[in-house]
């Protein structure tokens, strides 16, 4: 079912990080109108806010990408607020967009919904067989219940609802507040400074041990508006490269491409988070079409790129 092409298209979060990607390439998908307002403007956690929106702009189609999102620490000082945003935004947009008679909704859900101890790679039938990683769990707890929501108003009201899992995104416009980034961010904008500061030694997080996988941003985009655009089912479907990492690894790769030559020291008393992910991407290849094209050393080089540039000029570098 096209979803996209000809459509009155809104994207949630379309300001951000992942927006502005996304909405980069719906343009290419030729909708017949597309609309990313912002939050201060309409707050999705007032349902009055989320009922204006759908009456000002009559997207026939949307893509919901707002969330409340970031890395180890800031989950860990948040949960709360993780949960309860990320869950009140999705199961209310839901909810408006049956009622206005939305032909189709994509919601981008998150990683962090898998157990803890899922066997690697993660397929998406693994999603229900144990907890989440406790430091993430309330948030990929709460973007797991819009998928049962999703499923739900399929089941019932017939609604063309569908959920994408993507991993760990990074690239270009990324987050580097170092209160709130995720690890790939984090640890460019410490190899940054420490190379400009002549700093011996960077201190990074765990021990260095756990695995991730990391989509460019620009693939994950492509990979978000395909779905758009073609998956109608009310199965979850992985979105990644499906390459694993060690932190460890990441850690002095990154370190080479910032240029730093000091030590990395691994402080253990920090978490490790959820030991190892990495997905499954064979539902994706198979239902859109959809294979990740940016390596993570071409993707990290860019990323550093972007950030030297940006740390010298007036660029936002939190978002």
């Amino acid at each position: 079912m096209d979803g996209v092409t000809g459509k009155r298209v809104l994207v949630t979060g379309g300001a951000g990080f992942l927006g502005r990607h996304v909405c980069a390439r719906l343009r290419d998908a030729s909708p017949a109108a597309m609309f990313a307002p912002r939050s201060a403007e309409y707050d999705l956690r007032e349902r009055a806010a989320i009922d204006r929106l759908l009456a000002d702009f009559r997207p026939q189609s949307i893509i919901h990408l707002a969330a409340v999102v970031g890395g180890i620490g800031a989950n860990r000082v948040n949960p709360g607020r993780y949960f309860y945003d990320n869950a009140i935004m999705g199961i209310q947009l839901l909810e408006a967009a049956r009622l206005a008679g939305v032909e189709k909704i994509l919601s981008v859900g998150t990683i962090c919904s898998y157990p803890k101890f899922t066997p690697v790679p993660f397929r998406e039938d693994d999603l229900w067989n144990g907890y989440p990683e406790e430091t993430n769990a309330p948030y990929g707890l709460a973007k797991k219940m819009l998928l049962v929501q999703a499923q739900a108003y399929r089941q019932q009201y017939g609604l063309n609802a569908v959920t994408l899992l993507p991993v760990n995104l990074y690239g270009p416009g990324d987050n580097f507040d170092p209160a709130s980034s995720h690890v790939i961010p984090a640890l460019i904008r410490k190899f940054h400074q420490a190379r400009q500061s002549a700093a011996p030694e960077v201190t990074a997080w765990g021990t260095g041990q756990a695995s991730r996988e990391f989509l460019f941003v620009r693939d994950a985009a492509t990979g978000i508006v395909r779905a758009a655009q073609l998956y109608d089912s009310p199965q979850p479907m992985n979105l990644g490269s499906g390459q694993e990492v060690t932190i460890r690894e990441l850690a002095e790769t990154t370190a080479r491409l910032c240029n730093y030559r000091g030590r990395i020291v691994w402080d253990t008393s920090q978490p490790d988070g959820q030991p190892r992910r990495c997905l499954d991407t064979t539902r994706a290849r198979r239902e859109i079409g959809f294979q990740a094209t940016t390596t993570l050393v071409d993707g990290l080089a860019e990323t550093i790129c972007w950030y030297e540039d940006a740390s010298s000029s007036t660029i936002p570098l939190a978002a």
